[in-house]
């Protein structure tokens, strides 16, 4: 063994005690492969904790990937587990891994847990990285990027490899993967166009595995080198955040790979997983867990999510698996379980990691998202975690997608008998600050596309896909969608393949994209549909057991008065002619978006300005008529223009004939309705309508270094 070098890049003891007290939030900057220059002398300082290992020296190129000798040795810091030393004339680019022996003389490689990069898969070596030294541009968005829940927030979702794929004859199972900077100039302008507020990336830590998707890990420090180096994938974040998007990462935290090179049985003994394989398997995912009772471990996983959000400049993370994490008997047989201390079935020390995972991240970024992916009806996932809950601000809303896509998958004679399925989340929607996904986990292994989920003839399974998405957009609650659901892709998600853009050749998947981009841009227009998402107070029933005849209808508020829409939803391929609903004011309302636009495959049958009657139905002294469509959704706007005989305070009983309809012609036939008055009240002159003022623009700013 080496005797102990002098150097100003050792871990200190400061930074010892943190990491082995579980408070080290920076042990990325501690250990792993650092360049720097001691005494004069450039190199590298290699540091990696193994506990139990009596042995750790450096293997690479140079001594032949063996590193048993004398020359390739690191010293270990007394009781500290930390085995570090500087080697000079090693530079970036050199690939490398330890070699370790355990206690019982075993002798293996193992790549950096905390390396910067990694080998192109199916390679595992790790990579000597620069991450520093990048100048970022995106200042201006840094500074307004402030709180989303009183903001809108639509989230693209997508898998880097499979959006879009260069072509490759040669390769039957999909082509040459884009790099970082290659997709930013395909990826911008698409998300620019359909109105996307946010990216989210599944999972871009390094994996050994294509077909696990980036959720079985071995490199939670390295962005994958699947698609470049780091400062390409800053410049893409970079990028994206100059285009007023802003970047969610798939973070998994619950588990990780088995593969020999990875964190399993790291320096021979358990160092990242329990100790107890009772704990430590997840039989149903063949990985294992992370043992979130070791301090150590904590430090681990604590720095890797400041780590994406300060070197990489993200804006959330979607926490993976959540539910598996907080059961003990998550997916587990009886004998594959062990109880907690108390008896009960709940992993107390994981509840605590979370808890302390969500509050270390908000005390450095107060706006961050941290999204939980928690599947069952655990209570207070986002709540603060001084008022007992688990403390992340958004948590997937898994209720409502499994009973949305198991309505809209019913035969519509069998849907008046589910009308629950519809109505029944709402009961629960403020419960929680919820995120409404369509994700990729619904698209995949048989569960057919989201289209191809819709009942039906052709027209109708499009009808239906418009209908599902609008009744998306208008429901209480943050929005996700997965990638290629925007246009309608017919075959289920292929994970090795490029999403079928050869379909935009097609008339029906052009217009399905036009409709998708004209829905977000109307949900990033209305306050309606985002500025109370978690407040009862932006949302009520209008009718919701119109079961026999599968109508929903439901009112969207913002906090002005004027900030009012009333939705109509008809999930039957039957038009519904002279449909009463009852309205919260008189007057006279426009269509502010209708699914029926002939741009978007519909039918062209729109309501035309509708006036109000005095006549009482769901508990409104005002209704109005209408003609639905077969499967259609229309969005009403109470209009801002006073027209001749608008009078609320005289209105004429209901007529018996037809609700006024008109077949559309133009665009301009359907556009939104102009904002109404801040006053609504019949006895005062309508207010002048605000202004609106220009969108924001990013101004030029200097560029800064991470």
């Amino acid at each position: 063994m080496v005797e102990r070098p002098t150097a100003v890049n050792m871990p200190s003891p400061e930074d010892i005690y943190l990491f082995h007290e579980g408070t080290h939030y920076r042990s990325y900057r501690m250990l792993g492969a650092h360049i720097a220059v001691e005494e004069g002398v450039p190199g590298v300082r290699f540091s990696v904790w193994a506990p139990h290992a009596t042995y750790v020296g450096l293997a690479c190129d140079r001594n032949g990937w063996d590193g048993s000798r004398e020359e390739d040795s690191l010293y270990k810091i007394p009781d500290s587990g930390i085995w570090t030393r500087f080697f000079p004339e090693i530079a970036r680019g050199t690939f490398y891994k330890y070699r370790i022996i355990g206690q019982d003389g075993s002798s293996f490689l193992k790549a950096d847990p905390y390396g910067f990069l990694a080998e192109v898969r199916p390679a595992t070596a790790s990579v000597v990285a620069d991450i520093e030294g990048y100048h970022w541009g995106d200042a201006a968005w840094r500074r307004k990027n402030k709180s989303s829940y009183n903001k809108p927030l639509n989230i693209y979702e997508m898998h880097m490899g499979t959006w879009r794929q260069k072509e490759n004859i040669h390769n039957k199972e999909g082509g040459e993967l884009y790099s970082y900077t290659e997709i930013a100039d395909l990826l911008i302008p698409y998300l620019q166009e359909l109105g996307y507020t946010h990216v989210e990336f599944m999972p871009l830590a390094e994996h050994p595995y294509d077909l696990s998707w980036g959720y079985q890990g071995t490199g939670y420090f390295a962005a994958t080198s699947r698609y470049g180096e780091p400062q390409e994938l800053m410049y893409l974040i970079d990028r994206l955040h100059q285009a007023n998007i802003g970047v969610i990462l798939d973070w998994v935290p619950a588990h990780f790979a088995k593969d020999a090179p990875g964190l399993r049985m790291f320096d021979g003994s358990p160092c990242y997983e329990y100790s107890d394989p009772m704990q430590a398997e997840k039989p149903g995912w063949g990985t294992l867990s992370f043992d979130f009772g070791r301090p150590e471990v904590l430090s681990f996983l604590i720095s890797n999510a400041l780590f994406w959000y300060e070197v990489y400049h993200i804006d959330g993370m979607r926490v993976d698996a959540v539910t598996s994490m907080l059961r003990l008997d998550f997916e587990k047989q009886e004998h594959q379980y062990r109880r907690n201390v108390n008896g009960g079935l709940e992993n107390l020390e994981a509840i605590a990691f979370l808890q302390k995972l969500n509050t270390i991240v908000f005390q450095h970024y107060p706006y961050a998202l941290m999204m939980a992916e928690e599947s069952s009806a655990w209570p207070l996932v986002t709540a603060p975690v001084h008022d007992g809950g688990l403390g992340f601000n958004y948590k997937w809303n898994m209720g409502w997608m499994n009973d949305t896509l198991a309505y809209v998958e019913k035969e519509f004679d069998a849907r008046p008998y589910h009308h629950n399925l519809l109505t029944f989340p709402i009961a629960y929607a403020y419960s929680e600050n919820y995120t409404l996904p369509l994700s990729h986990d619904e698209v995949v292994h048989g569960k057919r596309s989201l289209l191809n989920k819709m009942p039906g003839s052709y027209e109708q399974k499009f009808a239906g896909l418009r209908l599902l998405l609008g009744y998306q957009i208008t429901s209480p609650g943050k929005k996700l969608l997965f990638m290629g659901g925007e246009f309608g892709q017919f075959i289920e998600w292929k994970d090795q393949e490029e999403l079928d853009w050869l379909l935009l050749d097609y008339e029906s998947h052009r217009k399905m994209l036009a409709y998708t981009a004209a829905l977000n841009k109307f949900y990033l227009e209305e306050k309606a549909l985002w500025e109370l998402d978690h407040s009862f107070e932006g949302y009520e029933w209008i009718s919701a057991d119109d079961n026999w005849q599968s109508v929903i209808s439901y009112i969207r508020k913002g906090k002005k008065a004027g900030d009012l829409l009333i939705v109509v939803i008809n999930f039957q391929p039957v038009e519904r002619p002279n449909y009463r609903i009852g309205v919260p004011k008189a007057g006279t309302y426009e269509v502010a978006f209708s699914t029926e636009r002939p741009e978007f495959g519909g039918s062209g049958v729109i309501a035309g300005p509708l006036k109000t009657q005095k006549q009482e139905i769901h508990n409104q002294l005002q209704s109005l008529e209408l003609t639905l469509a077969p499967l259609s959704m229309v969005v009403l706007k109470k209009s801002a223009r006073k027209t001749k005989g608008d009078e609320p305070a005289v209105l004429e009983e209901a007529p018996k004939g037809k609700a006024k309809t008109t077949r559309a012609k133009a665009k301009s036939e359907d556009k939104p309705a102009d904002k109404p008055p801040k006053s609504e009240t019949p006895a005062k002159k309508a207010a002048p309508r605000k202004r609106k003022t220009k969108s924001d623009e990013i101004p030029q700013v200097d560029d800064h270094s991470i």
